[in-house]
This record gives structure tokens, C-alpha cells and sequence, in this order.
């Protein structure tokens, strides 16, 4: 691969060598730590949302005692609820992130997001699992239109030299928001039980909060007014392929991103039964080995933030597979007391934030500004079929082939191993 480095127009961006793509940074936007950091607060709510209600139906499931197999099933079909939004309005997203101001969106999808909240509470009041399940998808489906401006805002945003280090930000938050609602569900589960009305209005009392603080990301101007809309939502996917194909660089990230989804969904399907069956802990103790992974998640997201120094530090991604590798392999053993686990699933998380935030940080640089919204968006999409995927495997590990949950862990490190030794092979300048 050459190492000139240039997007997908062709203009020179940069330079990379070693691994490492070097970011010529921009002149610094004015007063971009009030729209940076009201960017990340809103972010933090959105994530806490979809995962708080995402997981109080789970933990709702869970409580009832089903049978196993139909059990898993219902956990499947909310699984796939969550992640079908993605695909199917992820590109839509993409549109609007390029034709209107990010900051519109956001917005736009905060309002979406109060409607959502509404309909929750209903499903709750009446204990309804059909229409519980529909708000996963109606919350899961805003959280698709909002992801490509999310992303796409950090580069207009941030100063050029700032991108790796924002991207730890952001993905601190919002794992830390992932992992925090996963315990906060569990915590509501426990706290209203019979009463789960009040779970939706506290939930759409922070959808307040999160329009609140959108109003303060920076004014941006849209992208690419001119771009039309397709009334098919996957009809701009093979030009937003192309794009992604003749970028190897960008290929690779787009590959590594959808792993690191697919394993991550993987994992919090399986941590809630492990603690159900293996440990035999109640949701709040389920809750707190989720907070593990996403502690983890972030302070790795951090720290490899930091350690990029104003680059893109490509080398960090067969290191974050390694580990996480490792931590894999070492949790899926037997025998372990809750603490052991805990710790393992923190490591685990920590080298999985090595491995998130330079292929964010390649998927936000690597397109040209015009096409910057559409790749987001196709980036995106991808990262939920590997969310769809998940739970798919899920359901087969667990009930086609009746693996324990350790099994499942121990697949999972074998699954990471293969993608660590794939994501070597095509380091970016590494030969």
C-alpha cells in the first residue's frame, strides 16, 4: 500500500507509515469544547436509553421464568429487534446526515426519541411483551437515523489532530452509557417490579435532558444539500460499498468495526445467562458484570485515545484482539467466583477499546466530506448486522448445540483469534 494517504476524492490528507496515519490538523473551530462536549452528553443519554429499555425487557423476560429454549428465543427476538433498525435505517441516516445540518438531526431525532418514550411507558403499565418488544425496535430505530451525525459531527467539530483522542471520548461514553443502563435496568427491574410505568418515565425524563443538551452542539452547515433521497432505504448501499472497496484501509476498518459489534452483542447475551445459571446471581449482580466490560471498554477507549497522540494508531488493533483473545479464553473456565470474572470481563473490555477507536477514528477520516455521511452510515449499518448476527449465534451455540455458557465464552476468544490473525495480516503499511 502506498504511503501517501488520501481520501476518497483524492486530496491529500495526511500521511501514513508504520501503521500510523499522521492527521494534518485543520484550523481549530471556534468554541468547540461547548459543542464537542454537549455533542458527548447527548450521545451518553441516547446510548443509556437504548440499552436501559433494551435490557429492561430482557431482565423482564428473564424474570418469568420461562422455560430455557423459549427463553432464549424471546431473548433472540429482542436481540434481532434492537439490531434490524440499524440495517434497515442506517442509510437514511446517512442522507440526513449529508443533506441537513448534524445538528438539525440530532435534534430531530430527540423529539422521534419522545414519542418513543411515550409509547414505552404504555408497554410497561400494561406488561404487553409485543408492544414491550416494538419499543425496543422504535427506540433502536432512532438510535439509527442519530448515528451518522453523531459520528460525523466529531470531524467538524474537532480539531484534525484531536479525532483519535475524541473518539476515545465518545467511546467512553458510550459504553460507559451502554453499561451503565444494563445496571440501571437491572436495578429498575428489582426496584418496580409490577410498576414498570415508572421505569418509562424516568427513561423519558432523560430523553428531556438529552434534547436539552443538543441544543448546545455548534451550528454546523449540511454537507451535500444537493443529495436526493431514495425511497429505498438500502438502495444507496452498493454506491456506499464501492466507495468503502476502493479504500483498503477503509475496507479494513469497516471489517474490524463489524467484529468488534458482533463479539460485543455476543457478550451481553451471554454474561445475562452466564449469571443467571453459572453464578446464580440476581440482576443487579448481572448488572455489575456488564458494568465490568463497559468500565473496561472505556478506560481502554481512553487510554488508546491518548496513547494515539493526534494519529490514527492502526498498530493497536491486533493488540486489542490479543488481549481480548486472552481474557476470553481465561473467562470461559471453570470454577470461577464472581470476582475473578469480573476482572476478567474488565480486561477483556479494556483491550476491546484498543481495538475500537482507530478503526472509528479511519471510518471518520478516510471519506472525503461530501461522502463522509453515506460511509458513516454504511459503517454503521454493518456493525448491526454483526449485532444481528450476535444474537442469531447466539441462539445456535446455546440451543441448536446446547453449549453452557462458558462454551460460549471460549467460542467467543477462538471467533476473536481468527479476526485478530485477519486484522494482522491486513495492517495497514505493516509490510
Amino acid at each position: 500500500m502506498s504511503s501517501s494517504h488520501r481520501d476518497a476524492s483524492g486530496t491529500n490528507e495526511g500521511s501514513s507509515f508504520g501503521g500510523v496515519a499522521v492527521l494534518k490538523p485543520p484550523e481549530t473551530p471556534p468554541h468547540w469544547r461547548l459543542g464537542f462536549w454537549s455533542l458527548i452528553v447527548t450521545q451518553f443519554q441516547g446510548a443509556f436509553n437504548d440499552n436501559g429499555l433494551k435490557f429492561l425487557v430482557i431482565y423482564l423476560i428473564v424474570e418469568r421464568n420461562f422455560p430455557s429454549e423459549l427463553r432464549d428465543r424471546f431473548i433472540l427476538i429482542v436481540g434481532a429487534l434492537f439490531a434490524i433498525p440499524f440495517i434497515l435505517f442506517s442509510l437514511a441516516g446517512g442522507y440526513l446526515a449529508d443533506r441537513y445540518s448534524k445538528r438539525s438531526v440530532t435534534i430531530g431525532t430527540k423529539l422521534f426519541e419522545i414519542g418513543v418514550g411515550l409509547f414505552a411507558i404504555a408497554a410497561l403499565a400494561t406488561g404487553n411483551l409485543t408492544m414491550e418488544a416494538a419499543a425496543v425496535f422504535l427506540i433502536s430505530t432512532q438510535g439509527a437515523l442519530f448515528g451518522p451525525s453523531k459520528y460525523g459531527l466529531l470531524p467538524e467539530l474537532l480539531p484534525g489532530n484531536k479525532l483519535s483522542w475524541g473518539n476515545g471520548v465518545i467511546e467512553l461514553g458510550t459504553f460507559l452509557a451502554s453499561i451503565t443502563a444494563v445496571m440501571f435496568a437491572g436495578f429498575l427491574a428489582d426496584a418496580f417490579r409490577g410498576r414498570h410505568y415508572w421505569s418509562g418515565v424516568i427513561l423519558l425524563g432523560l430523553t428531556m435532558i438529552g434534547l436539552f443538551t443538543s441544543f448546545g452542539i455548534s451550528r454546523v452547515p449540511a454537507a451535500n444539500p444537493a443529495r436526493i433521497f431514495r425511497v429505498n432505504p438500502l438502495g444507496d448501499l452498493a454506491g456506499q460499498l464501492r466507495l468503502i472497496a476502493q479504500d483498503h484501509v477503509l475496507g479494513w476498518a469497516v471489517v474490524g468495526n463489524t467484529y468488534l459489534w458482533f463479539l460485543a452483542a455476543l457478550l451481553q447475551f451471554v454474561i445475562v445467562v452466564y449469571g443467571h445459571d453459572v453464578l446464580r446471581v440476581n440482576e443487579t449482580e448481572i448488572s455489575y458484570l456488564q458494568a465490568a466490560v463497559g468500565i473496561g471498554i472505556g478506560a481502554g477507549s481512553l487510554a488508546a485515545g491518548y496513547l494515539s497522540r493526534g494519529k490514527i494508531e492502526t498498530r493497536l488493533v491486533p493488540l486489542g484482539g490479543f488481549g481480548m483473545t486472552v481474557f476470553g479464553f481465561l473467562v470461559s473456565r471453570h470454577g470461577l467466583g464472581i470476582w475473578p470474572v469480573r476482572l476478567d470481563l474488565c480486561l477483556l473490555g479494556f483491550f476491546g477499546g484498543f481495538y475500537a477507536v482507530p478503526l472509528n477514528a479511519l471510518i471518520q477520516h478516510r471519506p472525503s466530506p461530501g461522502q463522509k455521511g453515506g460511509v458513516i452510515a454504511a459503517a454503521n449499518l454493518f456493525s448491526f448486522v454483526g449485532v444481528f448476527l450476535a444474537a442469531g449465534v447466539y441462539f445456535a451455540l446455546s440451543t441448536a448445540m446446547h453449549f453452557r455458557p462458558n462454551r460460549i465464552f471460549l467460542a467467543g476468544a477462538v471467533m476473536t483469534l481468527a479476526a485478530t490473525v485477519h486484522a494482522l495480516f491486513y495492517l495497514p503499511d505493516s509490510r
